[in-house]
């Protein structure tokens, strides 16, 4: 391949060799989104970023981000459809075109839907994020009483460095169901004036052993234990006074005893805010941008369509639960529930349900799998192939494959499908870079995507490159985050 004479007079004119015009048309060339970003682009960019540094700090738990984005889709006009009479209004109404509905599943994963012009059997476009993240849950019976502290045991929640989450405020979150039925919420340590609680490391004076260690033997998972009190109780005769002091200030703010943390999901979680980062602003450091920022990236695309013209195909926006873990439960990606709603939306809107016309429409629809990557981090390069690793600034991560060892425990996208994202994005100037995670052999990881595949369904990873993944305050650009969005957008679009 080659110039022609032509070619050449038009790279002359352009101030350029015929090779220099030739690896501008043939090379790949990813920039930092903030270069083409003019000063109106600008302001809705840190507009976005302040709307997401409030969902960040009012959903820190899985259940708080299902509460928050029922909120936004109840102000959008959008319907909770717990069963299928109640997607239908209850009056026998077949779902139409522009019809805005959702489901929510036990309070830990939702699904979010605007019904195309075209009807659901004909594919769904759907968007799909986690909403659960690392965290330090409690354990069944956690209050004890050692060295006249009051101390709470827990078990930590998906791939930490245990070391990361000492000496720092944290904040406990999360519902008490009581012996007699009722439910208590749970939030402290998030409110000016709230205490908060800590796990508590070793002087450095002391810790000359302890630094001989392996860095994940530093602090071993059962030592992650949570300082909650030290004032006994005001009776001399009882036994065990501080724990009894704690469990007397729980009673009476909570109406609750001690076997009630038996069934309680209490978790602890950083009690900082998200803030603003570096002289420049165009970064956030907070606390579950793994993967809450993808989620909120894609419930924002959906209530942007929401607001306009009908899409084409139907949209669906969704968030699931425990993918941390597994996707394991219920709540899960593993779990039935976007396939059940799939069938209850194909039933809403034929005549006649079958399973096969669900099947038929699962194979028809395609999914962005919402998850951050790691982006490069000079600091730690050597684990990190430059080449093949998304950057802070150029804008949204697609990732052909994820797993490790040989991509195993992963999806892997085909080459149709990835060339319809890529064209998709291209088209809007949407910044768009491919990455990995980390070198060969150096690891890995996995999202929900596989789940839906198996479904039938084509799927893409895609999502915001992260720094400081799965630590107590991770990072991530502004830009990459409005362009995330804006791609997730684009997509649900397409027809």
């Amino acid at each position: 391949m080659g110039y022609s004479d032509g070619d050449e007079e038009e790279a002359a004119d352009k101030g350029k060799s015929a090779g220099q015009m030739l690896a501008d048309k043939l090379f790949s060339s990813r920039k930092n989104g903030w270069e083409n970003a003019g000063a109106e682009a600008e302001e809705k960019i840190d507009a976005f970023a302040e709307e997401y540094k409030q969902f960040l700090d009012r959903g820190k738990t899985e259940r708080e981000c299902i509460a928050a984005g029922r909120e936004l889709l109840d102000r959008a006009g959008f319907r909770g459809a717990g069963s299928p009479s109640a997607a239908m209004g209850g009056d026998g109404r077949r779902l139409a075109a522009g019809d805005k509905l959702y489901f929510i599943n036990r309070e830990k994963s939702l699904i979010a839907v605007i019904i195309g012009k075209t009807p659901p059997v004909a594919g769904l476009n759907l968007v799909g994020a986690h909403v659960d993240s690392p965290r330090i849950d409690l354990k069944a019976a956690p209050l004890y009483e050692d060295a006249g502290f009051a101390l709470l045991d827990t078990q930590y929640y998906g791939g930490i460095k245990n070391y990361q989450w000492t000496a720092i405020p944290l904040a406990l979150h999360g519902v008490i169901i009581r012996a007699d039925g009722a439910r208590v919420e749970v939030r402290v340590g998030e409110d000016t004036g709230d205490p908060v609680f800590t796990i508590t490391d070793l002087l450095p004076h002391l810790a000359r052993e302890q630094m001989q260690k392996k860095a994940n033997e530093l602090v071993p998972g059962e030592d992650l234990n949570i300082l909650a009190g030290s004032k006994p109780y005001r009776d001399g005769k009882a036994k065990d006074r501080v724990k009894l002091n704690l469990l007397s200030i729980l009673n009476e703010k909570y109406g609750m005893v001690e076997d009630d943390f038996y069934g309680a999901e209490l978790e602890l979680v950083p009690a900082f805010r998200a803030r603003d980062l570096g002289f420049d602003r165009s970064m956030i450091g907070g606390y579950g941008h793994d993967d809450r920022s993808c989620a909120f990236a894609a419930l924002s695309a959906l209530l942007e369509i929401a607001a306009g013209e009908t899409p084409e195909k139907t949209a669906v926006c969704i968030f699931t639960d425990k993918e941390e873990i597994g996707s394991a439960g219920n709540t899960g990606a593993q779990s039935r529930f976007f396939e059940n709603c799939a069938a209850h939306l194909i039933a809403l809107s034929e005549k006649n349900y079958s399973d096969l016309l669900l099947r038929a429409a699962l194979e028809k629809s395609s999914m962005l799998s919402c998850d951050v990557n790691g982006a490069l981090d000079p600091t730690w390069e050597s684990v990190q192939d430059r080449k093949n690793t998304a950057w802070l600034g150029r804008g949204i991560a697609l990732s052909k494959f994820t797993g490790g060892n040989g991509k195993s425990g992963g999806s892997d996208a085909n080459a149709e499908f990835c060339g319809r994202v890529q064209r998709i994005l291209t088209a809007r100037n949407i910044p768009w870079q491919y990455g990995d995670l980390g070198k060969v052999d150096k690891g890995g990881g996995g999202t929900i995507a596989k789940y839906v595949a198996n479904l039938g369904v084509e799927v893409l990873d895609c999502g915001i490159p992260v720094l400081s993944m799965h630590s107590p305050f991770e990072v991530l650009s502004k830009i990459d985050l409005y362009a995330t969005r804006e791609a997730y957008a684009a997509f649900l679009r397409d027809a």
